[in-house]
C-alpha cells in the first residue's frame, strides 16, 4: 500500500482544482498547471481535497498511485508558492549579470555565454556571483538550473564553477612532488 497515495492533496484557499477524465487542472494565484494521470489511477475532487485511488492491485497501479499524488501536490505548491533554485558562481573573474531578459555569463571561456530562459521561468542575478531561477513548474526550473550549471560545472581541485547553493563539492588533493 502506498502511504503517500493514501493522503489526499489539500487545496489551500485561492486554489481550485478540476478533474476531466485523467487530467487535473489546478488554478492558483501564480498561474494554471495541468497533469495527465495514467489509466492506472482514478482522480476525484471532494471539496478542497483531491483524491487519488488505484484501479486494481497491479504493481504498476500502486507505483502510479503515489507518483500521481506527488505530482498533483507539486502542482498545488507551484501555483501557490512557486519553485526556486539558487546557484553560486566561484572562480576568479567568473560572474553573471542580466541584460534585459538574457543572462550573460562570464566563465573564463573565450566568449561570454548568453543564456535566454524559456517561457515560464524567471532568471535573476541579484549579485555577480549568484543566480536565482524561479517558476511554477518544478521540472522546468530544475532543468534550467541544470542547463546553466552545465556551462561550467564545479571542478574538484579548486572548486571553481557554477554550483547549487549549499552543494558540497568533494575536493581532491593536487599532484605532489
Amino acid at each position: 500500500m502506498s502511504r503517500i497515495g493514501k493522503r489526499p492533496v489539500e487545496l489551500p484557499s485561492g486554489v481550485t482544482a478540476s478533474v476531466s477524465g485523467q487530467t487535473v487542472e489546478v488554478k492558483g494565484p501564480k498561474g494554471t498547471r495541468t497533469f495527465n494521470a495514467t489509466d492506472d489511477v482514478s482522480l476525484s475532487v471532494d471539496g478542497n481535497l483531491v483524491l487519488v485511488e488505484p484501479r486494481g492491485k497491479s504493481k504498476r497501479a500502486r507505483q502510479q498511485w503515489g507518483m500521481s499524488r506527488t505530482q498533483i501536490a507539486n502542482l498545488v505548491t507551484g501555483v501557490t508558492q512557486g519553485f526556486k533554485k539558487e546557484l553560486e558562481i566561484q572562480g576568479v573573474g567568473y560572474r553573471a549579470q542580466m541584460q534585459g531578459n538574457v543572462l550573460k555569463l562570464n566563465l573564463g571561456l573565450s566568449h561570454d555565454v548568453n543564456f535566454e530562459p524559456p517561457e515560464g521561468v524567471t532568471v535573476t542575478a541579484p549579485k555577480q556571483t549568484e543566480i536565482v531561477v524561479e517558476g511554477i513548474d518544478q521540472q522546468l526550473v530544475g532543468q534550467v538550473a541544470a542547463n546553466i550549471r552545465q556551462w561550467r560545472r564545479p571542478e574538484p581541485y579548486k572548486g571553481k564553477g557554477i554550483r547549487y547553493k549549499g552543494e558540497y563539492i568533494f575536493r581532491k588533493e593536487g599532484k605532489k612532488k
